[in-house]
């Protein structure tokens, strides 16, 4: 009996590590293996840059100082600054756009629905990706 069996889902099953439960490491196509090595390590930046940023934040900088204008003024008018907050934007969408497309490419079973909702995913992704960036760069600096 497959996993998917087990849980009530239909179709062939997913590949499930018996120790972990998670996803095992494809074996198949060298795309799938990079997308497989891409979430897991957007997934440790994300934790490093998401706590890099709430420890600045909250504990080196206090918060009750932190308007609109200091972020403005002093936070995003450095490069350094605009290049984290890109990074971090940045992580977020590759692991979390890859990360539904896994989903929806293990669960949706019908192809033309699958490659409508993976169209879908895919343009959303590059629209916020270029809307993020945009944002980033042209931000006003102050003078």
């Amino acid at each position: 009996m497959s996993d998917r069996e087990r849980h009530g889902l239909p179709g062939e099953g997913v590949a499930v590590s018996p120790i972990s439960r998670g996803r095992v490491k494809p074996r198949g196509s060298r795309r799938e293996l990079i997308i497989w090595y891409t979430i897991r390590v957007s997934g440790v930046t994300l934790f490093v840059l998401a706590l890099a940023h709430f420890s600045i934040l909250h504990f080196i900088w206090d918060p009750a100082e932190q308007t609109a204008d200091f972020i403005a003024n002093e936070r995003w008018n450095q490069i350094f600054w605009r290049g984290f907050d890109w990074l971090l934007l940045m992580n977020v969408l590759f692991h979390g756009f890859l990360g539904v497309r896994t989903v929806v490419l293990d669960y949706v079973r019908r192809p033309q629905l699958r490659e409508f909702t993976l169209l879908l995913l895919y343009t959303l992704a590059v629209l916020l990706f270029v809307i993020g960036t945009q944002v980033v760069l042209t931000l006003p600096s102050p003078a």
